[in-house]
C-alpha cells in the first residue's frame, strides 16, 4: 500500500485522530447464464443479479511468433485487503457466496449517511459523509478518490483480464499498529494470522470463479506457483495470479528501542510458512523501520504523522544522513503534523531535519540480510520499493555478486537511479496506475533502457490500497476514450462497464475500480500513442523472465571459500580476537581480515591449481578501499591486472571480467577510504 506523489488530489487540514489514523494507514448460487456453453471466456452460470462485463469476443490465447507469452501485468494489487487492519477500514468484499449485493455493500458503521466513516474523511477530506448503499446505485462509491471502498470485485478483475490482463499480482497485505488504532475493527491485529487469512480467501476465489465456469480447474483466474505454471495459464489465455506479501513486520521482525523482536529461526520458519502458502514475491519493511530494513521516507505533514508512528511502534524516530550516491530518500521536511505530535508522551518532540541529509541511516540489517538470502535461496522475488536507499543499495549488492535476477519494483517508490541496476540484473519494473499523461511521461523517460535491456513494462494498480487512482479527465479532454473501443490485441470489443444501475465512463468517472483497468489502458493509448501499449503488452513475458531466471538460479561455486593458503602484506593484531586471512574465506560474515593502518596493503589467495576465474566479490567492513585492483597470477610471480578502481565507496564489490585462467589471485590496495587500513568480511572468487 503506497502514497504516491498525484497532483491532482489535495487533502484538507486533518484532525487529531485524522492525522495520527493516516501515518498508521499509509498501509450464491449460480443460476443459469445467457452465455454460450462453447464460449470458453464466458462462465457456465453466472449469479442472478450481478455485475456486467461488457466485453464481447474471444480472448487471445497462445503466444506470439517468437514463442512468447503476450499480455499486461498489475504487479502490485490488493484484492482482500478488507479483512486486513482489523476487518473494517476497506468496506465491501471480492465475491460472496450469497451474491454481489452482499459483497458490495459499506461497512455497518458508514450507515445513514457516512457520518462514521472515519477513515474515508481521512483520506478523502471534506466530513466523510456520503451516500453508503452500493449494490445496486453505487452513487458515491466505488470512486477514485474513495480509498475504503471494495474496488477488486471479482467480475471487475475478469473485466481487466478480458481487456488483455494476463498477470495479477495479489499481496496480501496488513498492519497491526493501523488495526490498533482504528475504532472498528471485528478481529485480531496479527499480521500473519491476516496474511493467512487473506491467502485462504484467494485460494476460495479460485474456487468460486471455477463453479462459475462449469468445475475445478475451467476458471479464468488461477493461482500459479511457479513460472511455468504461469505461461500454461496465459497460453490458455486465462488470468495468471501470483501471491506477493506487502506488510510492516514480516515474520514479527519488528524492533523496539533498536532491539530487534525476532530471531534468524523465525526468519526461516516464517518464509517457510509463506512459500508453503504460495508466496513467491514480497516486501521486507513498509513505512516504518524494522529489525530488517530501514523505510523509504514520506514527507511533508504525512511524514512528520508517519514519523509520529514510527516512534510509537518502535521506541524511536526516523534518522537522517547525508547521501553518499545519486540516490536519496524522499525528503522529510520540518512540516507540522500537531494532531499526531500531540499522542507523543510528555517531553518527547519530533526531531528536526536538514534538508541536504535525506538519507535513512538504516540500510539492510544483519537480519535482513538473512531473509533476502533465505528468498533467494527459495527463489523468490523481493520487493525493494519502500527499502531506504541505503537498503536498496545493498540488496542490489547482494544480487549482482551471485548474478540473482530477482528485484521487482511494483509501484514507483524506488529511487528512479536504480532502474538500470534493476535491468541489469534481470529485474522487472511496473510504474504506479498514474493517470494516462503522467504514466506516458515517465514511461518514456526510461523507453531507452528498456529497450536496450529488451524488456517489457508494467503497472502496479495498488486497488484497495491508500493510495489514489486517476482522476477523470473530462468529457472534453483531448483524445478522451472514445466508447466502445477495441481491446489492445484487437479482438474483443469494450463498452462502458455496468453493475447494477451505474454505469461507469473513464472520462468522467476516473479509474474508480478493478474493471476499468482496459478504459485506463485506452487512455493511455490515446495519449502517449500505441508503443506504450506495446511495451505494456510486453510485460507478462519480461516479468515471467525475472520470476523464471530466479527459480532456476543456482549459485556459482565460490572458488576461495575454504582456502587454507590465504595470506597477506599484513594482519592487524587484536588481543581478543583473530584478523588472519583466513578469516575473509570462512564463510563467515560475522568474522574478517584486516591488515595494518597504510596504503600499500595487499591480501592474496591460492586456489591450488589453475581456474578459469570470471568474478571477484569483496565484502569490506567499514575500512574498505578508495582505490585498488585484482591482480591474477598462474605462478604466484608473474600478474596480470584484470580489474580496477579508484572510486570505492565499500559496501559489496564485484568485480567482472573477461575469463581468465588462475591460481593465485591478489587483492591490491592502493589508497585507503578511511583512515584505519583494509578489512574484508569474505572474498569470493567464481568462475561464472
Amino acid at each position: 500500500m503506497t502514497r504516491a506523489e498525484r497532483p491532482y488530489r489535495t487533502r484538507k487540514n486533518l484532525t487529531v485522530v485524522s492525522l495520527l489514523l493516516l501515518v498508521l494507514a499509509v498501509a450464491l448460487g449460480p443460476t443459469p447464464s445467457s452465455a454460450a456453453g462453447t464460449d470458453w471466456w464466458n462462465p457456465t452460470a453466472r449469479p442472478a443479479p450481478d455485475s456486467r462485463i461488457n466485453v464481447t469476443g474471444e480472448p487471445f490465447t497462445g503466444t506470439d511468433a517468437r514463442g512468447e507469452v503476450r499480455g499486461f501485468v498489475d504487479a502490485h494489487d490488493h484484492i482482500f485487503s478488507n479483512e486486513a487492519f482489523g476487518g473494517r477500514l476497506i468496506c465491501g468484499k471480492p465475491f460472496s457466496e450469497q451474491g454481489v449485493a452482499d459483497a458490495l455493500k459499506d461497512c455497518p458503521e458508514h450507515y445513514p449517511d457516512g457520518s462514521l466513516a472515519i477513515f474515508d474523511f481521512i483520506t478523502r477530506g471534506g466530513d466523510g459523509k456520503h451516500d453508503p448503499v452500493g449494490w445496486p446505485t453505487f452513487k458515491d462509491w466505488p470512486a477514485h478518490d474513495s480509498l475504503t471502498h471494495q474496488q477488486n470485485y471479482y467480475a471487475w478483475v475478469e473485466r481487466a483480464w478480458r481487456g488483455g490482463q494476463r498477470v495479477l499480482v495479489n499481496d496480501l497485505v496488513t498492519n497491526g499498529v493501523i488495526c490498533s488504532v482504528y475504532f472498528f475493527k471485528d478481529r485480531s491485529c496479527d499480521e500473519m494470522t491476516s496474511i493467512r487469512l487473506q491467502a485462504r480467501l484467494t485460494y476460495e476465489m479460485q474456487d468460486y470463479i471455477d463453479r462459475l465456469y462449469g468445475g475445478p480447474g475451467k476458471g479464468f483466474f488461477r493461482i500459479v506457483t511457479d513460472s511455468a505454471q504461469a505461461r500454461q495459464v496465459i497460453e490458455q489465455g486465462k488470468l495468471a495470479v501470483v501471491l506477493g506479501v506487502e506488510t510492516s513486520e514480516p515474520f514479527g521482525c519488528k524492533q523496539i528501542l533498536d532491539i530487534a523482536q525476532c530471531s534468524r529461526a523465525d526468519i526461516d520458519k516464517g518464509l517457510d510458512e509463506l512459500y508453503a502458502l504460495g508466496v513467491r514475491s514480497m516486501f521486507l519493511c513498509h513505512k516504518f523501520d524494522n529489525a530488517l530494513c530501514g523505510v523509504r521516507f514520506d514527507s511533508g505533514s504525512l511524514g512528520t504523522a508517519i514519523n509520529v508512528g514510527q516512534f510509537l511502534s518502535t521506541g524511536t524516530f526516523w534518522k537522517t544522513e547525508k547521501c553518499t550516491g545519486p540516490q536519496a530518500d524522499n525528503p522529510i521536511g520540518n512540516a507540522t503534523a500537531a494532531g499526531a505530535e500531540a499522542k507523543l508522551p510528555a517531553g518527547v518532540e519530533v526531531p528536526g531535519y536538514s534538508a541536504d541529509a535525506r538519507c535513512n541511516v538504516r540500510g539492510l540489517t544483519d537480519l535482513g540480510e538473512y531473509a533476502v538470502r533465505g528468498m533467494m535461496r527459495r527463489g523468490m522475488m523481493l520487493e525493494v520499493d519502500h527499502m531506504s536507499v541505503k537498503a536498496t543499495g545493498r540488496v542490489l549488492d547482494l544480487f549482482e555478486a551471485a548474478s540473482y535476477p530477482g528485484v521487482i519494483s511494483s509501484h514507483s517508490w524506488m529511487d528512479a537511479d536504480w532502474t538500470e541496476r534493476v535491468y541489469g540484473l534481470g529485474g522487472f519494473i511496473a510504474q504506479y496506475m498514474h493517470g494516462s499523461e503522467g504514466f506516458v511521461s515517465e514511461a518514456r523517460r526510461t523507453k531507452a533502457l528498456r529497450d536496450k535491456y529488451g524488456v517489457g513494462y508494467g503497472y502496479g494498480t495498488d486497488m484497495n490500497g491508500v493510495g489514489g487512482w486517476p482522476a477523470p479527465r473530462g468529457a472534453d479532454a483531448p483524445n478522451k476514450v472514445e466508447y466502445p473501443f477495441r481491446s489492445a490485441d484487437g479482438g474483443s470489443v469494450i463498452d462502458r462497464q455496468t453493475t447494477g444501475e451505474r454505469t461507469w465512463d473513464l472520462n468522467t468517472d476516473g479509474a474508480a475500480h478493478y474493471g476499468l483497468v482496459p478504459d485506463w489502458i485506452e487512455d493511455i493509448r490515446r495519449v502517449g500513442g500505441q508503443d506504450v501499449v506495446d511495451d505494456l503488452m510486453r510485460g507478462a513475458e519480461s516479468y515471467l523472465d525475472t520470476w523464471g531466471a530466479s527459480e532456476s538460479h543456482e549459485p556459482a561455486a565460490n572458488l576461495a571459500t575454504g582456502s587454507t593458503t590465504a595470506s597477506a602484506g599484513s594482519s592487524e593484531w587484536s588481543l581478543f580476537t583473530s584478523y588472519q586471512p583466513h578469516r575473509a574465506v570462512d564463510g563467515d560474515r560475522r568474522t574478517r581480515w584486516a591488515s595494518d593502518w597504510s596504503d600499500d596493503q595487499w591480501y592474496r589467495l591460492d586456489l591450488g591449481s589453475p581456474q578459469t576465474v570470471r568474478r571477484v566479490t569483496l565484502d569490506w567492513e567499514r575500512a574498505y578501499a578508495k582505490s585498488y585492483r585484482i591482480d591474477l597470477s598462474t605462478d604466484g610471480t608473474t600478474w596480470r591486472t584484470v580489474w580496477s578502481t579508484t572510486a570505492g565507496d565499500g559496501g559489496l564489490d564485484t568485480a567482472r571480467f573477461a575469463a581468465t585462467p588462475a591460481r593465485y589471485v591478489r587483492v591490491q590496495g592502493l589508497a585507503r577510504g578511511t583512515g584505519w587500513g583494509y578489512s574484508l568480511y569474505e572474498v569470493g572468487v567464481h568462475g561464472s
